[in-house]
Parts: C-alpha cells; structure tokens; sequence
C-alpha cells in the first residue's frame, strides 16, 4: 500500500470514544494488557525455575548463570524490535506485524509449558524473543499513529496505554506466581500462553473497526529490485549463522559465557549503527537530523535508567526470596508476588502524570528535564537497600517494605522516561524511519539488560552495600549531568517539546 498522509490516517481512526482518547487505543490497550500478562507471567518465576534444583520442578541451572540469562534473554526481547521495526518499515506495516508477532509469542509460551526440560526453555526463549520483537515496537507506533503531531492528548494517551500494560504486568505475577510456586512451574507457564491468545483474539476483533488506516501502511517499501537482495542476504546469513553454531557448540567455543559476552557487545553497537545509518541516511532531511542528535542523550539516559529498573526481576527477585521476610501481618508471601508491586505503583500514578502533563500544559517541564529526572530516581531506589544492610546487616532478612520503597521510587523515575519517551520516539522519528525509531527506543531498554548480564554477576549479599551503593550513585550523578544540558538539547529537538 502507498504511504498515506498522517492527517488522512488521523481522520480515519474515531478520535472519541476511550477515555476521551481515540477508540483505537481500546484495540492497543487490551491487546498489549494481555501480552505483558503472559510476558511478566513467565517473567515473575522463569529465574526460580531456572535455578530450582530438578527434583524440586526446576532445571538445577547455578544461579549466577540464571540471572545471566535473565538479563541477556530481556536484552534480546527488546534487541529484536530492530528486527520487528525494520519488518513493519519496509514489507508488512505494522498491524501485521503485530498478529504475527503475538502468534509467536503464544507458541514460546505453549512449549515453555511443555515438559522439555532445558531444551524447552531455549526453544520457547526463541519464540517469544522474536515474537515480542515483532509485536511490541510496532503496538507503540500505532499508537503514535492516531494522534496529529500537535495533538496535546499524545503524552495523555502514551501514559494510559502505558497503564495498560502494567495492569497485566500487575495480575501476571499473582496468578501466574502463585501456581507456579504453589503448584508447577508448567502450570504457570500454560496461563501465560492462555493470556498472549486472548490478547490476539482482542486485536483480530477490534482492529478492522477502531484502528482505521493506522499501521496499515509500509512507510519505506522495499523495491522490487531490494526484494530480491534482502532475501539473498538473509539466506547466506542464515547459512552462515548455521555454520558458526555447528562449529563452535560442540568445540565449546560458544558457552553460555561467551554468549553474554557477545549478546552484550551487540546491545550497544547495534544502536550505534542505526544511529549513523538514519543520520547518514539521505532520507532524512536536515531538521530530522538535528532531532537525532538530541535523541542520542535521551537514549543513553533511557540505558542507564533500564539497567536499575529491569534488575527488579533478577537481582531484586533473588533479594525478595533470599534476603527478604516472606511474612507479613500473618501472611505467607511469595517471592514472585514482589513482582507486581512495579505495575502496581504505575496503575495508581499512571493517571496522576497523565493528568498532571495536560494541566501543565506548556508550562511541563521539558522532555530532556523529565529524563534527568527519572535518571536521578532511578538511582535512589537502589541507593536506599544500602540502609538495611547498614543497619542490621547482610546475614539477616529485612523488612519486605525496603524493597516497597525500592519498586515506589523507581516507578516514579518510569513514569518521568518511558511513556515521554515513547511519545518522543514518535515525534523525534525521521518519517522513513518511523517504526524502526521506536524499535530503537526499546533498544535502549535492550542495551541497559546488556550491560546487566556483566553486572548482575558481581550481586552477592556480602557486599551488596558497595553494588547498590556505586550503581545507584552512578546514576543520580548522570541524570544531574544530563539535566545541565538539557538547554542544548532542546535546541537541537527543533521546536518538539
């Protein structure tokens, strides 16, 4: 399909109808919700089934090689929205992209419920990794899509479809935890993939009459000619790939190790390289250039944020069941349940932020302001688990209300980041880049994980006071950093706000 003209898609997408936002955020909102319930489902006990011995119900994987693959398997989720931004650009536009995606996802989840031990669990990581690539990235663009690029409901809208995603976020761990730990691990893994096909049954539904003509176009098609070469060329890279694994598996050349190694090398030199593609590209005009430029900052602040925040389901989730008192006011308490405090937090301060960026108006602090901002937070919800330890120790378990506080103030520096950033990411895009930018927005949040399947092996309780103490303390100071020059930047964001 040609492109279309953004007020054309505007006009045909009912701009009344949910929250006073357009109807089609309905279709994105439930359809998101229940993909991030059987994401964050499997999330909340994937690490203690990893690291669970086998006649307990689990794989007997050491436990510093399951936070590694913990935060190497988050780093790929988001690194293959590369992948799902480029698809969407350039050969299905985004609604397809997103079914296919989601179809998937549901088949990652059915065979991680599967008794297939090890190989089971990296089977469905490759399933529900490219398929999160795929839907997540293009759902977000979709949603930038309904609005007019000077429609003030845009961040509003971004931060209800963000609450979306953290009500399944939310009920995930609860029900998905419970009869995991409780019950069977394939048990909970089942309700995850139940989750991901009610989320496909919603979009299937509702996206003919609600969505319009967002996402059903190819923003920078390929070529007949193009067609041919890129299919060439994945051929000979699958060959390729193929070779390598064959080689360096069975020599031990490529370990579990080594792979962390290399997923991490990726997460920063793939960002890299789109950054100097679309700058370079003679696509992009010269403002577009200039807003690439102050992209690249609020980039690396998203980086550093992500690295604190998505640590919550590894090294917070092994501070829940190891150092934490899973007791309260008579209450036995999972560990997994810890993870719903962060969607929690977010459903309760979603419609504050939301409310408080329109009754600012112009007068909200600046995009570039908000992100030093939830940088600095970000930093001090690691900073305070340095006071327990201070306290009464490492050798005894704390109070589950250190790690409420922890999740509450990291929440506050998400809602300063992610639904501004993804409402930037769709002002700042270059329009032959559109879908991809939001792809690389979330690798920000792939970069952060990156760099945590390095640091997470450095956690151990003994000497936690100097790990939360000198990352949180790394951030406040780069957020202090980012918010000097935050003038710049705006000058370079060429009248986005």
């Amino acid at each position: 399909m040609a492109k279309l003209d953004k007020d054309e898609i505007v006009q045909s997408v009912p701009q009344r109808g949910f929250f006073g936002q357009p109807k089609g955020l309905f279709t994105l909102f439930f359809t998101e919700f229940w993909e991030r319930f059987s994401y964050y489902g499997m999330r909340a006990i994937l690490l203690f089934y990893m690291y669970t011995q086998v006649v307990d119900g689990g794989l007997g994987i050491s436990m510093e090689i399951a936070t590694s693959i913990m935060a190497i398997y988050g780093a790929l989720v988001y690194m293959t929205g590369v992948i799902g931004g480029w698809i969407a650009d350039r050969l299905l536009g985004t609604q397809q992209t997103i079914f296919y995606g989601g179809v998937l996802i549901m088949i990652g989840h059915i065979v991680l419920a599967l008794p297939m031990g090890v190989t089971g669990l990296f089977l469905s990581m490759f399933f529900i990794i490219i398929g999160t690539g795929l839907l997540k990235p293009n759902v977000s663009s979709v949603v930038g899509d309904m609005y007019s690029p000077k429609d003030k409901r845009r961040d509003s809208g971004f931060s209800i479809f963000y609450m979306g995603i953290n009500m399944g976020g939310l009920i995930a761990p609860l029900i998905v935890g419970t009869v995991g730990q409780e019950y069977s691990y394939h048990y909970g893994f089942s309700i995850a993939a139940f989750g991901m096909f009610l989320g496909l049954v919603v979009f299937l539904v509702t996206r003919k009459k609600y969505l319009g003509l967002a996402g059903t176009y190819v923003a920078n098609p390929l070529e007949d000619g193009e067609k041919k070469k890129v299919i060439k060329r994945f051929g000979i890279g699958a060959v390729i790939i193929a070779i390598l694994l064959a080689i360096t598996i069975p020599t031990n050349i490529l370990t579990i190790t080594t792979f962390t190694y290399l997923v991490s090398f990726l997460g920063i030199a793939i960002p890299t390289a789109y950054f100097i593609v679309m700058y370079r590209s003679p696509k992009t005009n010269k403002d577009e250039r200039s807003r690439i430029l102050a992209y690249i900052p609020l980039f690396i602040g998203s980086m550093v944020f992500w690295a604190i925040q998505e640590q919550g389901s590894i090294i917070l989730a092994l501070y829940a069941k190891e150092r934490t008192e899973l007791s309260f006011a008579g209450i036995d308490l999972y560990a997994s349940w810890f993870q719903s405090l962060n969607p929690l937090f977010i459903i309760f301060l979603a419609p504050v932020f939301a409310s408080l960026w329109i009754k600012l108006g112009d007068r909200q602090p600046s995009t570039p302001t908000k992100f030093s901002l939830g940088i600095i937070l970000g930093g001090i919800s690691f900073m305070v688990l340095i006071f327990p330890a201070i306290i009464n120790g490492t050798e005894t378990l704390v109070s589950p209300w250190w790690l409420v506080l922890s999740f509450f103030l990291v929440v506050l520096g998400e809602l300063c980041i992610s639904p501004v950033g993804l409402s930037a990411t769709t002002k700042l895009a270059p329009s032959a880049f559109s879908a991809q930018t939001m792809s690389l927005w979330f690798m920000s949040n792939a970069a952060g994980q990156a760099v945590n399947a390095q640091i997470v092996k450095l956690y151990d309780p003994s000497t936690e006071i100097i790990y939360f103490g000198v990352i949180g303390g790394v951030a406040v100071i780069l957020g202090f950093v980012l918010f000097a020059f935050t003038k710049k930047i705006q000058i370079y964001m060429r009248g986005v706000l």
